[in-house]
């Protein structure tokens, strides 16, 4: 009878873990159909934002900890420094180029950096195409036709509102740097708890907008077309 009893909370267990991953698995952060891996890109990038380049991605965070460091902490203005560091890089490259012409040393010569045509008409023809994008977003919400991107707006403005008058920029943007650095190889990691998480606010979020949206449509008065007067 006890053994009975175990199989048939084995069972009762075994069905709760499949529905808990069925109803995970039924929502997807970002509404993705790939691997986090593929969304981001599959290059070199999304392999340093999934820490599968261990010491490019601890580089960039080790970079923007002292670059945060140099510019909160040395009172100096950011043209200060960016003019300082651009001056001893010159400066350093000029005496280092006399100085192997002095001792009849070959001269490390610098790769040519140069735009071809084809990746600023890429550049100029991706940057139409999100600008075009940002103004038909505006668009939609000044004409009140989207009131879940307008809700959306207002709360990321006001939450960037808040941030900038507690924290400088320079911080705001190292905070930016290494959650963009962090975030994603957590989520890789941490998928499937993620997505039922997001999955759960989600659904609570969907449910509250459409009892708000039902009560504010019906609080908008709709025009009234006038009918043709009898002859």
């Amino acid at each position: 009878m006890e053994d009975s009893q175990d199989v048939c909370d084995h069972v009762d267990r075994d069905n709760n873990t499949t529905c808990s991953t069925s109803a995970s698995s039924g929502y997807r952060l970002f509404d993705r159909q790939t691997t986090l891996h593929q969304l981001m890109g599959g290059g070199k990038a999304a392999d340093v934002l999934l820490w599968k380049r261990r010491r490019i991605s601890l580089g960039i965070i080790v970079v923007a900890t002292v670059a945060w460091l140099i510019f909160e902490r040395s009172g100096l203005s950011f043209l200060t420094i960016c003019s300082n560091v651009l001056l001893f890089l010159i400066v350093l490259r000029f005496l280092h180029v006399n100085y192997a012409s002095m001792r009849d040393k070959p001269i490390q010569t610098l790769p040519e950096l140069v735009l071809s045509e084809e990746m600023v008409n890429y550049a100029a023809a991706s940057f139409r195409i999100k600008v075009n994008y940002l103004l038909l977003m505006a668009h939609d919400i000044t004409l009140g036709k989207d009131f879940r991107l307008f809700f959306m707006v207002v709360g990321f403005l006001w939450l960037l509102s808040v941030l900038g008058s507690v924290i400088s920029f320079f911080t705001l943007a190292y905070i930016g740097t290494i959650l963009s650095v962090t975030l994603p190889a957590l989520y890789n990691k941490y998928e499937e708890q993620v997505d039922r998480c997001a999955g759960t606010i989600q659904r609570s979020f969907s449910r509250h907008y459409k009892i708000v949206d039902e009560n504010v449509m019906n609080r908008i008065p709709r025009s009234v077309v006038p009918k043709d007067k009898p002859m």
